[in-house]
């Protein structure tokens, strides 16, 4: 079964490349509702590096648990019509909790520029679950990536490293003496 996304949001591809790389802009994605904490202290990586595996417990605002989840990190980019797709994938899978009924989670996120608009991104997000809980589990799942639609476009402005330039002001035009 699947779950997918298309938007396009507001900043560049490669802002939207470094927060996916960012556990803390990912943890975002799903505050204030469930929160993400390392298994191990000082786990948590400043950056997810491919490879990288990574043990959290997902929680209910902090205070009910969600179950425990694996995440395993890869990249790879392939070309596109408007640029390079640069793809994320967790493929690691839930280890405890409701969602550790699952025999497959694959979760991928493409960011590429977006047609037309190399300023925005185009953001593609597929979740693929499988196993005998699947079709149980499917209606949450989609209304939580609902959530992350909404949260990615709130966000995604903030990812940016440099503010947009602000307009000149007659002032600034006034050549000087």
């Amino acid at each position: 079964m699947r779950i997918m996304l298309k938007l396009v949001i507001d900043c560049d591809a490669d802002a939207a490349w470094r927060a996916l790389h960012s556990p803390r802009a990912v943890a975002e994605l799903y505050g204030p509702l469930v929160q993400l904490t390392p298994l191990e202290p000082d786990e948590l990586p400043t950056a997810w590096e491919p490879g990288a595996e990574v043990g959290v417990e997902m929680s209910l605002g902090g205070r009910v648990s969600l179950g425990r989840q694996i995440i395993h990190a890869s990249d790879r980019t392939v070309s596109g019509p408007d640029g390079p797709i640069r793809i994320f994938r967790d493929s690691g899978i839930p280890i405890s909790g409701p969602l550790a009924a699952l025999d497959v989670w694959d979760h991928q996120m493409a960011v590429s520029p977006a047609p037309g608009d190399p300023t925005k991104t185009l953001w593609r997000d597929r979740l693929v679950i499988g196993g005998a809980a699947a079709p149980a589990l499917w209606p949450g799942l989609w209304a939580a990536w609902q959530w992350r639609a909404a949260r990615i476009r709130a966000l995604a402005p903030t990812w940016a490293h440099d503010p947009a330039p602000e307009a000149p002001t007659p002032e600034d035009s006034t050549p000087e003496a």
